[in-house]
């Protein structure tokens, strides 16, 4: 079987953060986690976005998706990660 790679490139969905940002560019999703950490007073924690999205934080292997998304979004800089693990906007 033949394989075209050119039509199996990978897709970013999460979009690196700009000058002038479009708030709409990272998907639903990502954009909800946006919103709860810039609504937040200071910086977040995993399990703090989890309760808000309705996860149930007690189990650990349900907050590391969570955690996937939160990291890759500082990856691309929507985010900030500071050394204690907690998630700040840029802006804080």
């Amino acid at each position: 079987m033949k394989r075209n790679w050119a039509a199996m490139r990978a897709v970013l969905l999460i979009p690196h953060r700009s000058e002038n940002p479009d708030e709409a560019a990272p998907p639903a999703g990502y954009r909800r986690i946006l919103a709860i950490a810039r609504t937040a007073d200071g910086p977040v924690q995993v399990w703090a976005v989890g309760e808000e999205l309705g996860l149930q934080v007690t189990v650990r292997d349900k907050l590391e998706p969570l955690r996937a998304k939160m990291t890759k979004l500082a990856d691309r800089g929507w985010l900030r990660k500071r050394g204690d693990g907690r998630f700040t906007t840029r802006s804080q």
